[in-house]
């Protein structure tokens, strides 16, 4: 959007590059020129190289799981068990077009989450600066360049001065000057200064030829798939231990190998997390979805999970606690000046290309007092940086030339050398303004060579968002803790502080002081201090640092390119509403409204993906143990396997893959911080496996001795016995208390219901080795199931995650 009455006036430019770039106005292009160039030279990108559909759905038959399948489908070729070979055949190709469509589906998101978070390009058209997404740039667009921002397209720099860091593109460690007339390449980042430029070449046609995307498609390994695959081979060990004294029994027995075989494979796999990539492709992307509907942009998945384990959250004040729309409140004026001089020197001193909010503010002021003076002409302009902590403009009036300043008090001060009983009578009423929440910003001027001189103060008002005091208590009650981190005074952070109820701020000088002085005292100030004030871009990093040391997960706030190292090393990097670039590159979680409320909801929403993953923990553990120990025991006290390969299957794809729903079941997020400390659930988890198993047990002996099961009737009680215990379990273990205090999600509902009906059916009717058996059967195997597994062994879990599970996290938050 343009700033309304807001004009930049470039000096006439002409190029020499290849193509012959038409000099553009002195109002850039306009929207018709603009759109013509489009419809001739493309979208300003290059599209990513493709890969074959035909060949991802081919590598899904390159896995573990694919492996096994493939293995008992020519096993039972080999053993002319035709419709076992089939099955398994069917199970392979199931398993692989679910896999690839799940991948489809994220590869979607994530396009559809490019096209979301673009890189923008500040342009003049039709005379007006506005943001556009750098792929409607087109040759002849003037541009504006400043810190933090990736380089959208090719350009040739009209005026200004830049430091570029060109590493992504030739490699070249150290940053690069660039001067007027210099070119400049699409994807470097500008490190420091602004400039004005011409795009001379756009897409396809840029030297590089590569686009910057702010979204990887690299799909980082995350907490929960390490940590589940460390206890699946702790579950492989078990099973193949219970799979080996099977095999070595057979051998004793005189039972032919190839007929065990199989079965050993099929229970391998049950210990195999096939469905896990897909719960969590699911889970992620509902999440995602659903995150996105609240304005937050996820672009890194552990993100999601990290949000879950967050303790702390450091937060901007600027946007993020206050409204972030600076507004002109008193004018404090040295002799011989008026409030309209300070605002116009101000006002010189800006630059509208920005879109600063500081500059935005100053100008819409002098707007509104018709103060703004189309005669003057910029001459040279230096941007604020940290380090300078002011910006400065050459104006020409009327032939007549000025310096204009504005900035840090201490900084101008020491400027125009002012004596300290003048500076510190200054200071006393800047801490009166700051009490009430005011920022300061001194101007001064010097006319046609003069010293410069400060003429006055600008005090500017950001008021606290009116929600924040109620998110911050929202978020205290998850048990996060916000700090506020923020540039300004002590004064005006106190302020602020005291009015949305956070705790006591500290300088961020005493904090650099402690780092010196001894990195645990550091730490110890970094986690008890509400806040820090005066707080540069590195000190963030610092405060992100100690957090770390004393035990923190921390979430990070930040929009500047100096913010990018303390988004990085935070566990959760948010980049806020208006940041720069290089800082919604180095973010996982970019949100495009401002405020906490959108924090509020990444914090529930991970904490409910986490209990989705958690649920899924439970019951693979407790079902590996199940189906591995009954076939293993049964065998061992019968002499004989009590279900067949292709029972066992079915058993294994139709549980399995019922849990994938278990991504979007309805779960209450936790009141206090998630831990992947998951030791004690996984004890709850093996001991409902083991009561599982001996309830499955002997309901087998029962069953055996009343119904005289033998052969494929023996074959469909066992698979029917395992099916419904592992459907009712599903329905106790996805809630942490009773079953019946929450109802499931209709998709979960409605899968679990389907596999009912069709191991139902398969047990009516049977199907190969599994013969038919009476409804009467079937229906006091699934009564018995339920029976145990919402009664009984509910009571059980539910008494054993408040002691061992939920009671410890209590102590600990």
């Amino acid at each position: 959007m343009a700033e309304p009455g807001l004009h930049f006036t470039p000096p006439d430019i002409s190029t020499d590059t290849p193509g012959a770039v038409e000099a553009t106005s002195a109002v850039g292009l306009t929207e018709r020129e603009a759109s013509d160039r489009l419809s001739r030279e493309g979208p300003n990108e290059v599209p990513d190289a493709p890969t074959h559909p035909v060949l991802r759905l081919l590598r899904k038959f390159w896995s573990l799981s694919a492996w096994l399948l493939e293995l008992i489908a020519a096993l039972s070729l080999i053993l002319h068990k035709q419709a076992d070979f089939w099955i398994s055949l069917a199970l392979l190709f199931v398993n692989a077009i679910l896999s690839f469509l799940q991948e489809q589906r994220a590869s979607s998101a994530v396009a559809a989450l490019r096209r979301r978070l673009q890189v923008t390009a500040r342009t003049l058209r039709d005379g007006a600066w506005r943001l556009i997404t750098a792929r409607e740039l087109v040759t002849g667009d003037v541009v504006r360049l400043r810190a933090g921002d990736f380089v959208p397209a090719d350009v040739r720099v009209v005026d200004g001065e830049l430091r570029v860091d060109q590493s992504a593109l030739t490699g070249e460690s150290l940053e690069v000057q660039k001067r007027s007339a210099d070119a400049l390449f699409a994807g470097s980042v500008v490190r420091r200064g602004e400039a004005t430029a011409i795009v001379t070449a756009t897409g396809t046609r840029t030297y590089f030829g590569r686009t910057t995307h702010l979204i990887e498609s690299a799909r980082p390994k995350l907490h929960v798939e390490e940590i589940t695959t460390r206890l699946l081979r702790w579950l492989f060990v078990i099973v193949g231990t219970l799979v080996s004294l099977a095999v070595a029994l057979s051998v004793v027995r005189g039972l032919p190998l190839l007929d065990i075989v199989p079965l050993s494979l099929v229970l391998l796999i049950s210990a195999a997390p096939i469905a896990l990539p897909v719960l969590i492709t699911v889970s992620t992307a509902i999440g995602s979805v659903e995150l996105g509907r609240h304005g937050v942009l996820v672009t890194h998945l552990a993100a999601v999970e990290d949000a879950a384990n967050m303790d702390v959250l450091c937060a901007d004040k600027t946007g993020t606690l206050t409204m972030n729309r600076l507004t002109l409140g008193a004018v404090l004026v040295q002799p011989g000046f008026t409030e309209d001089d300070v605002l116009r020197t101000a006002v010189l001193a800006s630059n509208p290309a920005d879109q600063d909010p500081i500059d935005l503010a100053l100008l819409r002021a002098a707007s509104e007092r018709g103060l703004l003076d189309s005669s003057a002409k910029t001459l040279s302009f230096v941007p604020f940086t940290p380090e300078t902590r002011r910006t400065e403009s050459i104006v020409e009036i009327n032939g007549r030339k000025m310096r204009a300043l504005k900035g840090a008090l201490r900084t101008l001060a020491e400027l125009v050398d002012l004596p300290p009983d003048t500076v510190a009578e200054i200071e006393a009423r800047v801490d009166e303004e700051g009490k009430k929440g005011a920022r300061v910003l001194a101007v001064a001027r010097g006319d046609d060579g003069a010293p410069v001189r400060l003429i006055g103060l600008a005090f500017l008002h950001d008021l606290p968002r009116p929600d924040s005091r109620r998110l911050i208590e929202q978020l205290q009650s998850l048990g996060v803790r916000v700090k506020m981190l923020t540039g300004d005074g002590l004064p005006v952070a106190c302020e602020i502080a005291r009015t949305l109820g956070l705790g006591d701020i500290v300088r961020a000088p005493e904090l650099r002081a402690a780092e010196k002085d001894g990195g645990l005292r550091a730490t110890e100030l970094a986690a008890r201090a509400g806040g820090f004030a005066e707080v540069f871009p590195e000190d963030k990093f610092l405060v992100v640092e100690h957090l770390q040391s004393a035990g923190h997960v921390v979430g990070m706030t930040g929009d500047g390119v100096n913010d990018a190292p303390a988004l990085s090393q935070a566990e959760v990097g948010i980049a806020v509403s208006g940041a720069t670039d290089v800082a919604k590159r180095a973010a996982s979680i970019v949100l495009t409204e401002e405020g906490l409320a959108s924090i509020v909801d990444v914090v529930k929403i991970g904490r409910s993906i986490y209990q989705r993953v958690l649920t899924w923990i439970i019951n693979k553990v407790s079902n590996t143990i199940l189906k591995a120990g009954f076939v293993v025991v049964a065998f061992i006290f019968t002499g004989k396997f009590v279900i067949s390969a292709l029972g066992m299957i079915l058993l294994v794809f139709m549980t399995d893959f019922v849990k994938i729903a278990l991504g979007t079941d309805r779960v209450r997020p936790s009141q206090t911080p998630e831990s992947w400390r998951i030791g004690p659930l996984v004890k709850v988890a093996v001991v409902l496996g083991a009561l599982m198993l001996l309830e499955a047990l002997a309901l087998l002996a029962i069953g055996s001795r009343i119904f005289e099961l033998t052969g494929d009737r023996l074959h469909t009680f066992s698979f029917l016995t395992l099916l419904y215990f592992a459907i009712f379990s599903i329905v106790s273990f996805r809630e942490r208390r009773p079953f019946w205090r929450s109802r499931p999600g209709w998709v979960l509902a409605a899968a679990l219901a389907a596999d009912a009906l069709i191991g139902t059916a398969i047990g009516f009717f049977g199907m190969a080795e599994l013969g038919p058996l009476p409804l009467g059967q079937i229906v006091l195997t699934a009564a018995y199931a339920l029976i145990c597994s919402l009664a009984l062994n509910d009571i059980v879990k539910s008494v054993l995650t408040e002691h061992l599970w939920i009671a410890p996290r209590r102590i600990q938050a």
